[in-house]
Protein backbone atom coordinates (compact mmCIF):
# COMPACT_ATOMS: atom_id res chain seq x y z
CA UNK A 1 0.00 0.00 0.00
CA UNK A 2 2.84 2.68 1.00
CA UNK A 3 3.98 2.33 -2.59
CA UNK A 4 0.50 2.80 -4.53
CA UNK A 5 -0.05 5.64 -2.24
CA UNK A 6 3.42 7.01 -3.74
CA UNK A 7 2.32 6.26 -6.78
CA UNK A 8 -0.55 8.23 -6.57
CA UNK A 9 1.07 11.44 -4.70
CA UNK A 10 3.51 11.32 -7.93
CA UNK A 11 0.63 11.45 -10.12
CA UNK A 12 -1.89 13.86 -8.80
CA UNK A 13 0.72 15.97 -7.09
CA UNK A 14 3.60 15.61 -8.75
CA UNK A 15 2.24 15.32 -12.55
CA UNK A 16 4.54 12.64 -13.30
CA UNK A 17 3.50 10.36 -16.56
CA UNK A 18 2.82 6.89 -16.22
CA UNK A 19 6.43 6.28 -17.46
CA UNK A 20 8.37 8.06 -15.19
CA UNK A 21 6.54 7.02 -11.60
CA UNK A 22 6.68 3.40 -13.08
CA UNK A 23 10.38 3.85 -13.32
CA UNK A 24 10.41 5.67 -9.39
CA UNK A 25 8.31 2.98 -8.06
CA UNK A 26 10.18 0.14 -9.42
CA UNK A 27 7.30 -1.48 -11.33
CA UNK A 28 5.62 -1.59 -15.40
CA UNK A 29 3.83 1.30 -16.33
CA UNK A 30 -0.06 -0.90 -16.71
CA UNK A 31 0.41 -1.44 -13.05
CA UNK A 32 0.50 2.70 -12.51
CA UNK A 33 -2.42 2.92 -15.10
CA UNK A 34 -4.24 0.47 -13.64
CA UNK A 35 -3.41 2.02 -10.04
CA UNK A 36 -4.62 5.35 -11.08
CA UNK A 37 -7.68 3.70 -13.08
CA UNK A 38 -9.20 1.63 -9.88
CA UNK A 39 -7.94 5.05 -7.12
CA UNK A 40 -10.27 7.05 -10.09
CA UNK A 41 -12.99 4.34 -10.22
CA UNK A 42 -13.01 4.65 -6.06
CA UNK A 43 -13.81 8.44 -6.24
CA UNK A 44 -10.07 9.30 -4.42
CA UNK A 45 -8.18 12.51 -4.52
CA UNK A 46 -4.94 13.61 -3.01
CA UNK A 47 -4.46 14.03 -0.70
CA UNK A 48 -5.87 10.70 0.69
CA UNK A 49 -8.46 11.07 3.58
CA UNK A 50 -7.01 10.02 7.32
CA UNK A 51 -9.26 8.16 8.28
CA UNK A 52 -8.35 5.94 5.35
CA UNK A 53 -6.12 3.76 6.74
CA UNK A 54 -4.10 0.78 4.71
CA UNK A 55 -6.83 -2.13 4.52
CA UNK A 56 -9.92 -0.08 3.70
CA UNK A 57 -7.42 1.50 0.85
CA UNK A 58 -6.80 -2.01 -0.50
CA UNK A 59 -10.64 -2.61 -0.40
CA UNK A 60 -11.59 -0.35 -2.00
CA UNK A 61 -9.01 -0.99 -4.81
CA UNK A 62 -9.04 -4.49 -4.98
CA UNK A 63 -12.20 -5.56 -4.37
CA UNK A 64 -12.84 -9.44 -4.76
CA UNK A 65 -12.34 -10.20 -8.95
CA UNK A 66 -14.86 -11.73 -10.73
CA UNK A 67 -14.18 -15.58 -11.94
CA UNK A 68 -11.80 -15.87 -14.99
CA UNK A 69 -13.09 -16.54 -18.12
CA UNK A 70 -11.41 -19.48 -19.68
CA UNK A 71 -10.14 -18.24 -23.40
CA UNK A 72 -8.41 -19.74 -25.99
CA UNK A 73 -5.82 -17.25 -27.55
CA UNK A 74 -3.00 -17.98 -30.29
CA UNK A 75 -0.60 -15.92 -30.57
CA UNK A 76 1.14 -14.50 -33.92
CA UNK A 77 3.41 -15.84 -36.32
CA UNK A 78 5.69 -13.00 -35.49
CA UNK A 79 8.37 -14.09 -38.25
CA UNK A 80 5.67 -13.14 -40.46
CA UNK A 81 5.23 -10.13 -38.95
CA UNK A 82 8.57 -9.61 -39.38
CA UNK A 83 8.42 -9.83 -42.91
CA UNK A 84 5.51 -8.07 -43.32
CA UNK A 85 6.55 -4.77 -41.33
CA UNK A 86 9.76 -4.48 -43.98
CA UNK A 87 6.90 -3.62 -46.89
CA UNK A 88 5.55 0.15 -47.19
CA UNK A 89 3.47 1.64 -44.97
CA UNK A 90 2.36 -1.48 -43.31
CA UNK A 91 2.58 -0.62 -39.33
CA UNK A 92 2.58 -2.84 -35.95
CA UNK A 93 -1.32 -1.30 -35.54
CA UNK A 94 -2.40 -2.58 -38.75
CA UNK A 95 -1.24 -5.87 -38.40
CA UNK A 96 -2.41 -6.31 -34.81
CA UNK A 97 -5.84 -5.33 -36.18
CA UNK A 98 -5.73 -7.96 -39.12
CA UNK A 99 -4.61 -10.47 -36.17
CA UNK A 100 -7.71 -9.44 -34.14
CA UNK A 101 -9.82 -10.02 -36.69
CA UNK A 102 -8.88 -13.66 -37.52
CA UNK A 103 -8.72 -14.29 -33.28
CA UNK A 104 -10.73 -11.93 -31.92
CA UNK A 105 -9.89 -13.19 -28.09
CA UNK A 106 -6.49 -12.44 -28.94
CA UNK A 107 -4.13 -10.47 -27.08
CA UNK A 108 -4.22 -6.31 -26.71
CA UNK A 109 -2.20 -4.23 -29.24
CA UNK A 110 0.51 -3.52 -25.59
CA UNK A 111 1.15 -6.97 -25.73
CA UNK A 112 1.60 -7.62 -29.24
CA UNK A 113 3.67 -4.56 -29.29
CA UNK A 114 6.03 -5.54 -26.48
CA UNK A 115 6.31 -9.49 -27.27
CA UNK A 116 7.48 -8.29 -31.13
CA UNK A 117 9.74 -6.20 -29.54
CA UNK A 118 11.27 -9.31 -27.22
CA UNK A 119 11.49 -11.43 -30.40
CA UNK A 120 12.80 -9.15 -32.42
CA UNK A 121 15.92 -8.64 -29.84
CA UNK A 122 15.53 -5.03 -30.47
CA UNK A 123 18.28 -2.40 -29.05
CA UNK A 124 18.52 1.01 -27.60
CA UNK A 125 19.19 3.47 -29.83
CA UNK A 126 20.92 6.80 -28.97
CA UNK A 127 17.98 9.56 -28.40
CA UNK A 128 18.55 12.98 -28.08
CA UNK A 129 16.81 13.74 -24.84
CA UNK A 130 14.27 17.26 -24.73
CA UNK A 131 14.46 19.03 -21.26
CA UNK A 132 11.01 20.29 -19.65
CA UNK A 133 11.85 23.76 -17.53
CA UNK A 134 12.17 22.79 -14.13
CA UNK A 135 11.89 19.02 -14.72
CA UNK A 136 14.74 17.36 -14.28
CA UNK A 137 18.27 17.81 -11.63
CA UNK A 138 21.16 15.33 -12.50
CA UNK A 139 23.50 14.45 -9.84
CA UNK A 140 26.65 12.70 -9.29
CA UNK A 141 30.11 12.46 -8.12
CA UNK A 142 33.33 14.00 -9.72
CA UNK A 143 35.60 11.26 -10.04
CA UNK A 144 38.53 13.39 -9.26
CA UNK A 145 38.82 14.72 -5.34
CA UNK A 146 40.80 17.30 -4.06
CA UNK A 147 43.36 17.25 -1.11
CA UNK A 148 42.57 18.98 2.14
CA UNK A 149 45.53 19.38 5.12
CA UNK A 150 45.36 19.10 8.35
CA UNK A 151 47.10 22.57 10.23
CA UNK A 152 47.70 20.65 13.10
CA UNK A 153 48.92 17.40 11.91
CA UNK A 154 49.72 17.69 8.41
CA UNK A 155 47.16 14.57 7.67
CA UNK A 156 46.01 15.01 4.45
CA UNK A 157 42.48 13.73 3.69
CA UNK A 158 40.42 13.92 0.35
CA UNK A 159 37.39 15.50 -0.14
CA UNK A 160 34.50 14.21 -2.50
CA UNK A 161 32.67 16.67 -4.87
CA UNK A 162 29.60 16.51 -4.95
CA UNK A 163 28.20 18.31 -8.94
CA UNK A 164 24.39 18.85 -9.35
CA UNK A 165 23.50 19.99 -12.87
CA UNK A 166 19.79 21.46 -14.00
CA UNK A 167 18.57 19.42 -17.15
CA UNK A 168 17.66 22.84 -19.45
CA UNK A 169 19.44 25.29 -18.29
CA UNK A 170 22.76 23.49 -17.20
CA UNK A 171 23.20 25.64 -14.25
CA UNK A 172 25.85 23.92 -12.05
CA UNK A 173 26.22 23.26 -8.27
CA UNK A 174 28.90 22.03 -6.48
CA UNK A 175 29.98 21.38 -2.67
CA UNK A 176 32.90 18.87 -1.04
CA UNK A 177 32.03 16.64 1.57
CA UNK A 178 34.21 14.41 3.50
CA UNK A 179 32.39 11.05 2.02
CA UNK A 180 29.90 9.67 -0.42
CA UNK A 181 27.44 8.20 2.62
CA UNK A 182 24.21 9.26 2.85
CA UNK A 183 24.51 11.65 5.75
CA UNK A 184 26.92 13.83 2.86
CA UNK A 185 24.79 12.25 0.04
CA UNK A 186 21.15 14.02 1.76
CA UNK A 187 23.00 17.02 3.07
CA UNK A 188 24.75 17.99 -0.91
CA UNK A 189 21.24 17.24 -1.70
CA UNK A 190 19.60 20.26 0.75
CA UNK A 191 22.14 22.34 0.09
CA UNK A 192 21.62 22.41 -3.71
CA UNK A 193 18.07 22.82 -3.33
CA UNK A 194 19.01 26.25 -1.35
CA UNK A 195 21.03 26.59 -3.75
CA UNK A 196 18.80 26.39 -6.25
CA UNK A 197 16.10 28.47 -4.48
CA UNK A 198 13.31 25.81 -5.53
CA UNK A 199 12.66 21.67 -6.41
CA UNK A 200 13.06 20.48 -9.72
CA UNK A 201 10.33 17.43 -10.25
CA UNK A 202 12.67 14.84 -10.69
CA UNK A 203 16.18 14.09 -9.22
CA UNK A 204 18.22 12.04 -11.54
CA UNK A 205 21.64 10.53 -9.45
CA UNK A 206 23.64 7.10 -9.85
CA UNK A 207 23.41 3.72 -8.68
CA UNK A 208 25.56 4.55 -5.82
CA UNK A 209 25.11 2.93 -2.34
CA UNK A 210 23.61 6.13 -0.50
CA UNK A 211 21.25 6.78 -3.12
CA UNK A 212 20.26 3.07 -4.42
CA UNK A 213 20.18 -0.07 -1.95
CA UNK A 214 20.02 -2.49 -4.73
CA UNK A 215 21.24 -1.52 -8.44
CA UNK A 216 18.91 -2.49 -10.98
CA UNK A 217 18.89 -1.80 -14.40
CA UNK A 218 14.74 -2.40 -14.62
CA UNK A 219 14.03 -2.45 -10.39
CA UNK A 220 16.26 -0.24 -8.81
CA UNK A 221 15.47 -0.24 -5.13
CA UNK A 222 15.74 3.33 -3.37
CA UNK A 223 17.53 4.17 -0.28
CA UNK A 224 13.96 4.85 2.24
CA UNK A 225 16.29 8.01 3.80
CA UNK A 226 16.58 9.07 0.39
CA UNK A 227 13.24 8.20 -0.87
CA UNK A 228 11.94 9.75 2.94
CA UNK A 229 13.74 12.88 1.73
CA UNK A 230 12.04 12.99 -1.62
CA UNK A 231 8.55 13.09 -0.10
CA UNK A 232 9.66 15.73 2.19
CA UNK A 233 10.73 17.76 -0.68
CA UNK A 234 8.24 16.49 -2.89
CA UNK A 235 10.42 15.74 -5.65
CA UNK A 236 10.80 11.98 -7.56
CA UNK A 237 13.97 9.90 -7.86
CA UNK A 238 14.58 8.25 -10.54
CA UNK A 239 17.99 6.59 -11.02
CA UNK A 240 19.59 6.48 -14.24
CA UNK A 241 20.20 2.60 -15.75
CA UNK A 242 23.04 0.61 -14.82
CA UNK A 243 25.78 0.88 -16.98
CA UNK A 244 24.10 3.74 -19.43
CA UNK A 245 25.68 6.72 -18.51
CA UNK A 246 23.82 8.76 -21.64
CA UNK A 247 20.80 8.93 -19.11
CA UNK A 248 22.13 11.26 -17.30
CA UNK A 249 24.41 12.95 -19.91
CA UNK A 250 24.23 16.12 -18.02
CA UNK A 251 25.55 15.13 -14.74
CA UNK A 252 28.51 13.51 -16.90
CA UNK A 253 28.85 16.73 -18.64
CA UNK A 254 28.36 19.14 -15.74
CA UNK A 255 31.26 17.03 -13.73
CA UNK A 256 33.81 17.02 -16.68
CA UNK A 257 33.17 21.17 -16.78
CA UNK A 258 33.74 21.32 -13.39
CA UNK A 259 36.81 18.65 -13.46
CA UNK A 260 38.38 20.73 -15.79
CA UNK A 261 36.81 24.60 -15.14
CA UNK A 262 37.28 24.46 -11.76
CA UNK A 263 39.16 21.59 -9.92
CA UNK A 264 41.85 21.70 -12.62
CA UNK A 265 42.37 25.22 -11.58
CA UNK A 266 43.04 24.85 -7.89
CA UNK A 267 45.32 21.95 -8.45
CA UNK A 268 48.31 24.63 -6.91
CA UNK A 269 45.63 26.02 -4.42
CA UNK A 270 46.47 24.19 -0.61
CA UNK A 271 43.49 24.23 1.55
CA UNK A 272 43.24 23.71 5.09
CA UNK A 273 39.74 22.91 5.74
CA UNK A 274 35.92 21.87 4.12
CA UNK A 275 34.94 25.11 4.93
CA UNK A 276 37.78 26.80 2.80
CA UNK A 277 37.41 24.58 0.14
CA UNK A 278 33.51 25.32 -0.24
CA UNK A 279 33.92 29.09 -0.29
CA UNK A 280 36.59 28.50 -3.11
CA UNK A 281 34.29 26.33 -4.76
CA UNK A 282 31.31 28.56 -4.01
CA UNK A 283 33.03 31.54 -6.05
CA UNK A 284 34.07 29.34 -8.99
CA UNK A 285 30.70 27.66 -9.31
CA UNK A 286 29.28 31.44 -9.34
CA UNK A 287 31.87 32.07 -11.84
CA UNK A 288 30.90 29.23 -14.39
CA UNK A 289 27.26 30.12 -14.03
CA UNK A 290 27.65 33.82 -14.86
CA UNK A 291 30.30 32.67 -18.45
CA UNK A 292 28.93 33.23 -21.77
CA UNK A 293 28.18 30.10 -23.91
CA UNK A 294 30.09 30.18 -26.87
CA UNK A 295 27.73 28.97 -29.29
CA UNK A 296 24.14 29.81 -27.77
CA UNK A 297 23.50 33.49 -26.72
CA UNK A 298 23.11 33.83 -22.88
CA UNK A 299 25.03 31.67 -20.08
CA UNK A 300 23.62 29.13 -17.45
CA UNK A 301 22.28 31.76 -14.79
CA UNK A 302 20.26 33.83 -17.25
CA UNK A 303 18.95 30.48 -18.78
CA UNK A 304 18.36 29.15 -15.58
CA UNK A 305 16.61 32.54 -14.39
CA UNK A 306 14.57 32.70 -17.78
CA UNK A 307 13.97 28.79 -18.02
CA UNK A 308 14.76 26.70 -14.77
CA UNK A 309 13.67 28.63 -12.06
CA UNK A 310 10.64 29.82 -12.79
CA UNK A 311 9.14 26.24 -12.88
CA UNK A 312 10.62 25.17 -9.45
CA UNK A 313 8.31 24.03 -7.06
CA UNK A 314 9.05 26.18 -3.78
CA UNK A 315 11.16 24.75 -0.69
CA UNK A 316 9.23 23.62 2.10
CA UNK A 317 8.68 25.88 4.85
CA UNK A 318 10.82 23.46 7.34
CA UNK A 319 14.24 21.93 6.05
CA UNK A 320 14.28 17.93 6.10
CA UNK A 321 15.26 16.19 9.07
CA UNK A 322 17.84 13.64 8.35
CA UNK A 323 16.98 10.36 9.58
CA UNK A 324 17.71 6.92 8.99
CA UNK A 325 15.11 3.36 8.25
CA UNK A 326 15.84 -0.11 9.59
CA UNK A 327 13.63 -3.19 9.50
CA UNK A 328 13.57 -5.05 12.73
CA UNK A 329 12.12 -7.88 14.53
CA UNK A 330 10.40 -7.42 17.71
CA UNK A 331 11.69 -9.85 20.13
CA UNK A 332 9.88 -12.29 22.81
CA UNK A 333 10.52 -9.18 25.39
CA UNK A 334 8.75 -6.68 23.15
CA UNK A 335 12.07 -4.51 22.30
CA UNK A 336 13.47 -3.92 19.09
CA UNK A 337 17.39 -2.90 18.84
CA UNK A 338 18.93 -0.36 16.48
CA UNK A 339 22.19 0.60 16.99
CA UNK A 340 22.85 -1.67 20.30
CA UNK A 341 20.05 0.30 22.54
CA UNK A 342 16.58 -1.37 22.82
CA UNK A 343 13.24 0.01 22.67
CA UNK A 344 9.93 -1.19 23.47
CA UNK A 345 6.92 -1.71 21.55
CA UNK A 346 3.34 -2.83 22.22
CA UNK A 347 3.72 -6.72 23.07
CA UNK A 348 0.79 -7.86 20.27
CA UNK A 349 3.91 -6.93 17.92
CA UNK A 350 6.22 -10.11 18.73
CA UNK A 351 7.90 -11.77 16.22
CA UNK A 352 6.82 -8.75 13.71
CA UNK A 353 8.84 -6.86 11.52
CA UNK A 354 8.63 -2.98 11.94
CA UNK A 355 10.22 -0.28 10.23
CA UNK A 356 12.21 2.07 12.14
CA UNK A 357 12.68 5.42 11.17
CA UNK A 358 15.69 7.16 13.90
CA UNK A 359 16.96 10.65 13.99
CA UNK A 360 19.27 12.38 15.94
CA UNK A 361 17.05 13.02 18.71
CA UNK A 362 14.05 10.10 18.29
CA UNK A 363 13.28 6.79 17.35
CA UNK A 364 9.69 5.71 15.71
CA UNK A 365 8.22 2.37 14.83
CA UNK A 366 5.53 1.51 12.02
CA UNK A 367 3.83 -1.10 11.39
CA UNK A 368 1.93 -1.64 7.88
CA UNK A 369 2.52 2.21 7.58
CA UNK A 370 0.97 3.10 11.19
CA UNK A 371 3.60 4.38 13.76
CA UNK A 372 2.79 2.24 16.73
CA UNK A 373 6.08 3.53 19.16
CA UNK A 374 8.07 6.52 19.73
CA UNK A 375 11.38 7.15 21.85
CA UNK A 376 13.60 9.77 22.68
CA UNK A 377 17.05 8.22 21.11
CA UNK A 378 19.47 7.12 23.75
CA UNK A 379 23.12 6.22 22.85
CA UNK A 380 23.69 3.79 25.59
CA UNK A 381 24.63 0.44 24.46
CA UNK A 382 23.40 -2.52 26.07
CA UNK A 383 20.32 -0.02 27.58
CA UNK A 384 16.52 -0.47 27.71
CA UNK A 385 14.26 2.45 26.99
CA UNK A 386 10.54 0.82 27.84
CA UNK A 387 7.33 2.33 28.07
CA UNK A 388 5.19 0.86 30.73
CA UNK A 389 1.79 1.15 28.30
CA UNK A 390 3.47 -1.49 26.19
CA UNK A 391 3.94 -4.27 28.53
CA UNK A 392 0.84 -6.89 28.81
CA UNK A 393 -0.84 -7.67 31.84
CA UNK A 394 0.46 -10.91 31.72
CA UNK A 395 3.76 -12.24 30.68
CA UNK A 396 2.73 -15.48 29.90
CA UNK A 397 1.36 -14.18 26.68
CA UNK A 398 2.64 -15.22 23.25
CA UNK A 399 5.04 -18.53 24.48
CA UNK A 400 3.94 -17.48 28.90
CA UNK A 401 7.41 -16.11 28.57
CA UNK A 402 7.92 -14.69 32.41
CA UNK A 403 10.69 -14.66 34.85
CA UNK A 404 9.64 -17.50 37.17
CA UNK A 405 9.00 -19.72 33.40
CA UNK A 406 13.05 -18.82 32.95
CA UNK A 407 13.67 -19.68 36.11
CA UNK A 408 12.30 -22.99 36.49
CA UNK A 409 14.04 -23.84 32.87
CA UNK A 410 17.46 -23.05 34.00
CA UNK A 411 16.73 -25.09 37.36
CA UNK A 412 16.36 -27.92 34.47
CA UNK A 413 20.38 -27.39 33.82
CA UNK A 414 21.47 -27.04 37.71
CA UNK A 415 21.10 -24.36 40.52
CA UNK A 416 23.80 -22.48 39.36
CA UNK A 417 22.44 -21.77 36.44
CA UNK A 418 19.03 -21.00 38.02
CA UNK A 419 21.02 -18.74 40.29
CA UNK A 420 22.58 -16.81 37.35
CA UNK A 421 18.86 -16.52 35.81
CA UNK A 422 17.63 -15.38 38.71
CA UNK A 423 20.42 -12.53 39.42
CA UNK A 424 19.93 -11.47 35.71
CA UNK A 425 16.74 -10.73 36.01
CA UNK A 426 16.71 -9.05 39.78
CA UNK A 427 19.00 -6.33 38.35
CA UNK A 428 16.72 -4.82 35.48
CA UNK A 429 14.40 -2.29 36.56
CA UNK A 430 12.19 -3.99 34.30
CA UNK A 431 12.44 -8.28 34.32
CA UNK A 432 11.88 -8.92 30.71
CA UNK A 433 14.99 -6.50 29.85
CA UNK A 434 16.80 -9.30 30.92
CA UNK A 435 15.10 -11.98 28.76
CA UNK A 436 17.59 -11.75 25.93
CA UNK A 437 20.67 -12.31 28.30
CA UNK A 438 18.32 -15.28 29.98
CA UNK A 439 17.54 -16.86 26.71
CA UNK A 440 21.25 -16.35 25.24
CA UNK A 441 22.89 -18.07 28.46
CA UNK A 442 20.12 -20.70 27.96
CA UNK A 443 21.32 -21.41 24.47
CA UNK A 444 24.55 -22.42 25.36
CA UNK A 445 23.26 -25.70 26.29
CA UNK A 446 23.25 -26.40 22.01
CA UNK A 447 26.44 -25.68 21.83
CA UNK A 448 27.97 -27.02 25.28
CA UNK A 449 26.52 -29.46 27.15
CA UNK A 450 24.34 -28.68 30.11
CA UNK A 451 26.97 -30.45 32.53
CA UNK A 452 29.17 -27.83 31.06
CA UNK A 453 27.33 -24.84 31.35
CA UNK A 454 25.96 -25.65 35.04
CA UNK A 455 29.48 -25.75 35.81
CA UNK A 456 30.16 -22.40 34.22
CA UNK A 457 27.58 -20.77 36.02
CA UNK A 458 29.11 -21.94 39.27
CA UNK A 459 32.43 -20.43 38.06
CA UNK A 460 30.77 -17.36 37.34
CA UNK A 461 28.78 -16.98 40.49
CA UNK A 462 32.38 -17.62 42.64
CA UNK A 463 33.74 -14.66 40.53
CA UNK A 464 30.91 -12.60 40.79
CA UNK A 465 30.51 -12.15 37.15
CA UNK A 466 26.66 -12.64 35.95
CA UNK A 467 26.67 -11.67 32.00
CA UNK A 468 26.71 -13.41 29.30
CA UNK A 469 29.76 -13.00 27.63
CA UNK A 470 31.41 -14.11 31.11
CA UNK A 471 29.88 -17.52 31.07
CA UNK A 472 30.59 -17.85 26.86
CA UNK A 473 33.90 -16.99 27.64
CA UNK A 474 34.52 -19.82 30.24
CA UNK A 475 33.09 -22.07 27.84
CA UNK A 476 34.94 -20.92 25.34
CA UNK A 477 38.35 -21.28 26.85
CA UNK A 478 37.47 -24.65 28.91
CA UNK A 479 38.27 -23.05 31.88
CA UNK A 480 34.66 -24.81 33.05
CA UNK A 481 36.56 -27.72 33.00
CA UNK A 482 39.52 -26.35 35.84
CA UNK A 483 39.41 -26.35 39.06
CA UNK A 484 39.17 -22.50 40.31
CA UNK A 485 42.25 -22.32 42.05
CA UNK A 486 41.69 -21.12 45.97
CA UNK A 487 43.17 -17.79 47.00
CA UNK A 488 45.88 -17.98 49.73
CA UNK A 489 47.44 -15.35 51.82
CA UNK A 490 50.89 -14.52 51.18
CA UNK A 491 53.33 -14.97 54.19
CA UNK A 492 55.62 -12.46 54.76
CA UNK A 493 59.54 -13.17 55.30
CA UNK A 494 60.65 -13.01 58.41
CA UNK A 495 64.31 -12.70 57.59
CA UNK A 496 64.95 -9.74 54.83
CA UNK A 497 67.06 -6.62 54.69
CA UNK A 498 63.75 -4.59 54.48
CA UNK A 499 62.61 -6.32 57.65
CA UNK A 500 63.76 -4.08 60.67
CA UNK A 501 62.00 -6.26 63.26
CA UNK A 502 60.02 -5.55 66.65
CA UNK A 503 63.82 -4.59 68.20
CA UNK A 504 64.15 -1.62 65.94
CA UNK A 505 61.57 0.50 67.85
CA UNK A 506 62.68 -0.11 71.08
Amino acid sequence: MRKIKEVLRLKWANQLSHRQIAMQCGISRPTVSEYIRRAEESKLSWPLPESLNERQLENRLFPPPPQPQNRDRKGPNWHDVCQQLKSKNVTLFLLWQEYRSIHPQGYQYSWFCDHYKNWLGKRDVVMRQNHKAGEKLFVDYAGHTMPVVDRLTGEIRQAQIFVGVMGASNYTYADATWTQSLPDWIGSHQRCFAFLGGVPDIVVPDNLRAGVSKAHRYDPDINPTYQDMAVHYGVAVIPARVRRPKDKAKAELGVQVVERWILAALRHHTFFSLAELNQRLSQLITTLNARAFKKLPGSRQSQFDAIDHPALSALPAQPYSYAEWKKVRVHIDYHVEIEGHYYSVPYTLVKKQLDARFTQHTVECFHQGQRVASHVRSYRRGGHSTVTAHMPESHRQYGDWSPQRLVNWARQTGPGTAEIITRILAARQHPQQGFRSCLGIMRLEKSYTKQRLEAACQRALTLGSYRYKSIESILEHGLDQQALAPQQELELPQDHDNVRGSSYYH
